[in-house]
């Protein structure tokens, strides 16, 4: 019976020894990862804010040039404009479209067809059962 308990401490330190390298390497492997995809959000970050300063002067030049031929509040109010309908249609781009009920005939509708006449259940007729 010794021999069986050294065994078993012997499995269960290779088990332990087995986790344990296992952690390590996920670990390291989700460290690598990590690094990685903190590059590449600093990176979207940094073109966000890039794209964010190059819309504002271009808003800026879009107001500018408006002001050389009408009053500036209202080259201000048009560049507003100009840049709410933009932000409206990005928006309604990135949306999903809501799904279509698909034309008849096109194919299988969502909702099964309802029978034309109502089920008749129970009223099975037996063979010779007629009354």
């Amino acid at each position: 019976m010794q021999r069986s308990e050294h065994m078993r401490q012997l499995d269960q330190h290779l088990v332990d020894e087995l986790a344990s390298v296992a952690r390590e390497s996920v670990r390291a492997e989700l460290r690598e990862q990590a690094r990685g995809q903190r590059r590449r959000a600093a990176l979207y970050a940094g073109s966000g804010a890039a794209a964010l300063y190059a819309g504002a002067a271009t808003a800026l030049a879009v107001g500018l040039a408006l002001a050389l031929v009408l009053p500036d509040w209202a080259a201000a109010l048009i560049t507003a404009a100009i840049l709410a309908a933009t932000a409206l249609a990005l928006r309604t781009a990135a949306r999903p479209a809501p799904p279509r009920a698909p034309a008849p005939g096109t194919g299988a509708a969502p909702v099964p067809p309802v029978p034309s006449t109502p089920p008749t259940v129970g009223t099975d007729r037996i063979p010779g059962g007629d009354r």
